[in-house]
């Protein structure tokens, strides 16, 4: 560790990562996702935020300069001169596993932005390769880190909701990319994420999905059960538009209770069974730490660091990014066979 007992931490993306929610640059009131793991790091008074590595030597090295830390454009260089305690990556969401794997390699802890990759081929290297090197190896599920989320997981430990009979994720809004599953691999991997999370493993999909807009299959609708015997639906898009209320919604309804999410971190509501009056939660007037989104990833770090300096593992491991991939592969099998499929173990 660097002085004074601070972890020294290094940021792989220089900017023009797709970001943690797939948004459109022009949305991002705070600019790139990336940004935002710059702000985290350079403001925070137990890290030294040590380095930015990018492809491009003059945008990187205006980076670093804003954010008064070191720039390379190999991350070789970068883990040889600087010996980072931990590297926060943010690249562009179909760029992750070149990079991933040489920090994997080098045995140097890390937090990746989801997707963990798009292909399980790449993931089974990531994966093995980490267990190998036994490497600290996290994923940034940054939702499940939002107040709301925190208090449905409460209530369902406590056994509020009593046993779980479905569950629901809805999340849709522009935006696009290059892989015809962009929308089910890099964002509603938030979803199959948060509802793993909440309810256990998901058993099997059933799954049906159109391109009828370009672009791939934009919209998609996902049939589930958990292997608690709960069932569920998934319905993600990019037909849609962040702008609208409650473009996102969860809903987790059980024997005794049920509990809603709206919009992340917007309101958290709880209805015993039978019951016309119920409990809520919204962020009070001075309390902008649980209203703002990223703020979530915020939270995230705190754990993330606590985690790393008691040699514990990650709160969030790579290892759901996979499950989250497995989800989604049996997704599209589901769709191009017409038939049920089993999610693979893990």
């Amino acid at each position: 560790m660097s002085a004074g007992d601070k972890l020294k931490v290094a940021l792989i993306g220089a900017g023009g990562a797709a970001g943690s929610l797939g948004l459109p640059d022009g949305f991002r009131s705070a600019g790139s996702w990336g940004m935002q793991h710059a702000r985290i790091w350079s403001s925070r008074p137990d890290v030294d935020f040590c380095a930015i590595v990018g492809r491009d030597e003059a945008r990187t090295r205006a980076k670093a300069e804003s954010f008064g830390t070191r720039a390379y454009t190999r991350i070789a260089d970068m883990l040889a001169q600087e010996t980072p305690d931990l590297v926060s990556m943010c690249l562009p969401n179909q760029g992750h596993f070149d990079a991933t794997l040489e920090v994997i390699r080098a045995g140097v802890p890390l937090l990746v932005e989801k997707p963990l990759v798009f292909d399980l081929r790449e993931a089974d290297i990531l994966m093995n390769e980490a267990a190998k090197n036994n490497v600290f190896f996290a994923i940034n599920f940054n939702h499940r880190f939002a107040k709301p989320v925190e208090l449905a997981y409460a209530a369902i430990a406590e056994g509020r909701l009593g046993e779980i009979t479905f569950a629901s994720w809805r999340f849709g809004g522009d935006g696009g990319g290059a892989h015809p599953h962009a929308n089910l691999i890099e964002t509603q991997c938030h979803g199959i994420d948060m509802l793993e999370h909440l309810c256990g493993q998901i058993e099997s999909v059933m799954a049906e999905m159109t391109d009828k807009t370009g672009g791939g299959y934009r919209t998609m609708s996902l049939a589930l059960r958990f292997r608690g015997g709960a069932v569920g639906s998934l319905i993600g898009t990019y037909d849609s538009s962040y702008a609208y209320p409650d473009t996102h919604r969860v809903e987790i309804d059980g024997t005794r209770g049920r509990s809603v999410i709206h919009d992340t971190v917007k309101r958290y509501t709880f209805h015993a069974s039978g019951s016309e009056i119920g409990e809520s939660w919204e962020a009070g007037y001075f309390n902008d730490a649980d209203r703002e989104f990223h703020r979530t990833f915020d939270k995230h770090a705190d754990a993330l660091l606590q985690a790393l300096r008691a040699g514990r593992r990650p709160p969030v491991e790579a290892a759901a990014g996979y499950r989250a991939l497995l989800v989604a592969e049996a997704a599209i099998r589901s769709f191009e066979s017409g038939r049920r499929v089993t999610v693979g173990e893990l």
